[in-house]
């Protein structure tokens, strides 16, 4: 208004300015003798200098800048903020190179942080918000502690069975020259110590000890019976190196498919399938090298005679007594073969049934004791309301017992958009994060005018979609934008009404208000105006233009000409715009004479709404609407039910429609669990096919997968988790885990079988001696794998659908197993003998081994 009552216009201003803060060169003398550089006066440094511009000259007086505006230092940006607690900061990100170890990153960081502190003013205070790294460090000391806690219990059960310090050492010894194998093996790959890797040695302590029990096992068996160490040595591992390449070599099958895997989920289990597959390569090695040269050095004979203590005739007792009750069962269950064949198809089936019905996951979710949240308001709420109501929820949120501090900021996405980052107290002194974040969801919604979204923060981020305020997307797509503007709104409301999703929120704005200035071009030629004066009227007035820089011998600094802020808190004062019109020569003080304008007589304003912005997803119009799950709730439950409300829409075919971000992994994911297990299953079956020479064989070895992948599922739902997708890894590495038991059973009763003894007899006597090595491999395992289903710990959610897995396969293929696959070989061998054209007779007593045939076949 100042300006118009002098007949100035903003571009006046603007021109003025310019004029004044001049930077332009001025050239340099050459003498005969001497070179001296020009510099003349004119920068301006600062804004008090601006004040004495001379924009005009009225009635013989100057008219200076600071008469018809407001001039002082800011900053460039004045529509975001950011606050730590109750204090303006500014929140700084560093990100590391991906090639950079994230704990040196921040370990230097810290080291130069006192440094940077010294050099700012005392009333700044440098702090770390958020330590990426101490969630990773605690997550690195729990798997050290499971580590540990895993090869004591793996080295206790070897203990218990060999009643032996020399004998308990030589596969503790496997144990840690298989590991450093391991680290070499990833050193030469260029693998870190990780979550992913770290989860691939803690699993390798139950099963990389295996191949040395079952070569110590067998050769402490030949000691038993009175030969010399040396020689039991020698004897133990030329009949058992065979089997011990067949599960080494079976077991690193199954992590072929992994390797092979695509996408996102691919590379990352790739770090994971080839460190354990260098475990379990180096494992094998050692037990036919080392652990057959430590049995003929530090074993000594057996004393038959020697009298034990009480405490190992307990142990002997309990053992004696599994092993004898087994061998009675199997009796039974070799009287009763087709009953328990019957039973091998029901577990076939059961698991089947299983698998279809538990629900299915992705990731599951880490507590990292962080959260973040995304705040959201109205399209048209201004900036400083939209900072009281952020403050407002920074201090509710504060108020959580459960929270340490809050950091947040308004403005990153739009002055209607702010961000909260939590940091949560440690686990011991809170409440599970589900609760937090339900907690804080409440008390969001007590801040009228603020849609708040909160989710935890994970090590392991996975999204690959758009941004967006929740992890699951759901994209709608369409050439047709009406249509596709009209379907979406009722699709996020029927999203909003489904009890399996939280935090529904869509990107689509098309209510966004606005000021419509309608140019009456007609009207705007008569006063000799054009379009694009009045547009550029309107830029200078409320585009936040810069027009002038402040040069300093440190920074830069952009001068930006705008309205004053009464003004754009007032719509009708579109109507005091001015412009100039053209068609006349210039004034006094180098300003136009020409009469200037009110936009009011050129333009029509009126309000309206328009869409903040439109996306596009493969050059189509989209609209995606991102979500949370509810608690409880798998995204493959969430997403079976938005397609049962995709289907009760009827979509029209112009609209198409896919799950982005997490969802869309989740579902490249889920479409390759069935060809990932059908895959490994297979890559098995060829491998033991080429080792058996034999296209039966396998079968039999893999006859017990069934009743593995039956207890994995029947534990992860009696725990109440998903079939995420680090259970499937579990369940792959159950694969080849189970497949050792039948291996042992069938190495030795293809050599009875080639000895003349026919098949009954010799599957049994088979099961019977190959059952403490079987047990003891098992409960190692089991055992190496029960720290990681407890779940104790930093990230030990992301690592205990694996140990549950694992535990709970284990614990049903052992009992089973034990019995399906004498029963399995049988029948097989039937089918093999027919096939190769041998001898079909078998003897009277097939039906029924007795209890004198027994004693002797066990005496032999």
């Amino acid at each position: 208004d100042a300006a118009a009552a002098r007949g100035l216009t903003l571009n006046d201003v603007r021109s003025a300015v310019v004029s004044a803060n001049s930077s332009a060169p001025v050239g340099r003398l050459r003498g005969e003798n001497k070179n001296l550089t020009l510099k003349a006066s004119g920068e301006l440094t600062k804004a008090e200098d601006f004040q004495s511009i001379i924009v005009a000259w009225r009635n013989g007086a100057p008219v200076r800048l600071n008469e018809i505006a407001k001039v002082y230092d800011s900053v460039e940006n004045d529509q975001i903020a950011a606050w730590q607690g109750d204090e303006r900061g500014i929140a700084l990100a560093v990100f590391r190179q991906s090639d950079a170890n994230t704990i040196q990153v921040v370990d230097s960081i810290k080291e130069k942080l006192p440094i940077y502190q010294a050099q700012l003013p005392p009333s700044i205070k440098a702090s770390v918000l958020n330590d990426r790294s101490r969630s990773i460090r605690e997550s690195v000391y729990d798997v050290k502690e499971t580590l540990a806690l895993s090869i004591i219990l793996v080295v206790l059960v070897i203990f218990l069975f060999l009643k032996s310090f020399a004998a308990t050492m030589i596969p503790s010894l496997a144990l840690p020259v298989s590991l450093i194998g391991t680290c070499a093996f990833m050193y030469m790959f260029g693998y870190s110590i990780n979550n992913i890797s770290l989860l691939a040695i803690t699993l390798a302590v139950g099963f990389v000890v295996d191949d040395a029990i079952v070569m110590l096992e067998n050769i402490v068996r030949h000691i038993e019976e009175g030969m010399k160490p040396f020689d039991a040595a020698l004897k133990g591992s030329r009949e058992i190196g065979f089997t011990i390449i067949s599960i080494t070599l079976s077991l690193v099958a199954v992590f072929i498919p992994v390797l092979l895997m695509g996408g996102i989920v691919g590379r990352v289990f790739r770090e994971f399938a080839v460190t354990i597959s260098c475990a379990i390569l180096v494992s094998g090695f050692v037990s036919l090298t080392l652990t057959p040269m430590l049995c003929a050095r530090l074993l000594k004979p057996v004393d038959h005679h020697a009298k034990q203590n009480l405490f190992w005739r307990m142990v002997d007792g309990v053992i004696d007594g599994v092993t004898e009750a087994y061998r009675i069962t199997l009796d039974v269950v070799l009287r009763w073969r087709l009953t328990m064949l019957a039973v091998t198809f029901l577990t076939f089936g059961l698991s089947i049934w299983m698998f279809m019905w538990i629900p299915k996951g992705f990731f599951p979710v880490e507590d990292t004791g962080f959260i973040t949240g995304s705040t959201e308001a109205a399209s048209d709420i201004a900036f400083p309301a939209m900072a009281e109501r952020q403050k407002e929820i920074s201090r509710l949120i504060r108020m959580d017992p459960a929270v340490d501090y809050v950091t947040t900021s308004v403005g990153l996405g739009g002055t209607n958009q702010g961000s909260v980052y939590i940091a949560l107290k440690p686990k011991n002194q809170r409440s599970e994060m589900s609760e937090i974040i339900a907690r804080l969801r409440r008390t969001a919604t007590s801040v009228p005018g603020i849609n708040a979204v909160f989710q935890p923060v994970q090590n392991l981020n996975l999204n690959g979609g758009r941004a967006s305020r929740a992890p699951y997307q759901y994209t709608m797509q369409s050439g047709d934008i009406k249509g596709l503007y009209d379907l979406a709104p009722t699709m996020l409301q029927r999203m909003q009404a489904l009890p399996q999703l939280r935090d529904t929120t869509s990107d689509l704005k098309i209510t966004n208000p606005e000021m419509r200035i309608d140019i009456d071009k007609e009207k705007a030629a008569a006063f000799g105006l054009t379009s694009d004066q009045i547009r550029t009227a309107l830029y200078n007035a409320y585009g936040s233009r810069q027009i002038s820089t402040i040069f300093t011998q440190s920074a830069d600094y952009q001068v930006i000409l705008e309205t004053g802020h009464s003004f754009q808190d007032d719509p009708s004062a579109l109507t005091r715009v001015f412009i100039r019109a053209g068609g006349a020569g210039a004034g006094a003080g180098g300003v136009s004479a020409a009469p200037i304008i009110p936009l009011e007589q050129v333009a029509t304003v009126s309000r309206s709404v328009g869409p903040l912005w439109i996306n596009r997803q493969s050059q189509q119009p989209s609209v995606t609407l991102s979500f949370n799950t509810a608690p409880g709730t798998s995204i493959g439950e969430a997403v079976e039910a938005i397609r049962r409300v995709e289907a009760e829409l009827k979509m029209p075919p112009s609209v198409s429609t896919n799950f982005t971000g997490s969802a869309a992994l989740f579902q490249d994911a889920q479409k390759g669990q069935v060809p990932l297990i059908l895959a490994a299953i297979l890559t098995i079956y060829i491998v033991l096919g080429v080792l058996y020479e034999s296209y039966i064989h396998p079968i039999t070895i893999l006859s017990g997968l069934p009743s593995a992948g039956l207890g994995a599922l029947l534990a992860l739902w009696w725990y109440g988790m998903d079939l995420s997708v680090i259970a499937i890894i579990g369940i792959l590495l159950l694969v080849g885990i189970v497949k050792k038991n039948a291996i042992m059973m069938i190495d030795f009763a293809i050599e009875r079988r080639n000895a003349g003894v026919d098949a009954l007899p010799a599957i049994r006597e088979a099961a019977i001696i190959r059952f403490r090595p079987i047990i003891m491999t098992t409960l190692a395992a089991i055992l190496g794998a029960v720290p990681i289903a407890i779940g104790a710990g930093a990230g030990a959610e992301l690592r205990q659908p694996l140990g549950i897995a694992i535990v709970g396969g284990l614990c049903v293929s052992q009992v089973l197993t034990l019995y399906i696959t004498p029963v399995v070989y049988y029948y097989l061998d039937k089918v093999d003998t027919y096939l190769s054209g041998r001898s079909k007779r078998e003897p009277a007593t097939e039906g029924f081994v007795g209890e004198a045939e027994a004693a002797q076949q066990a005496a032999q």
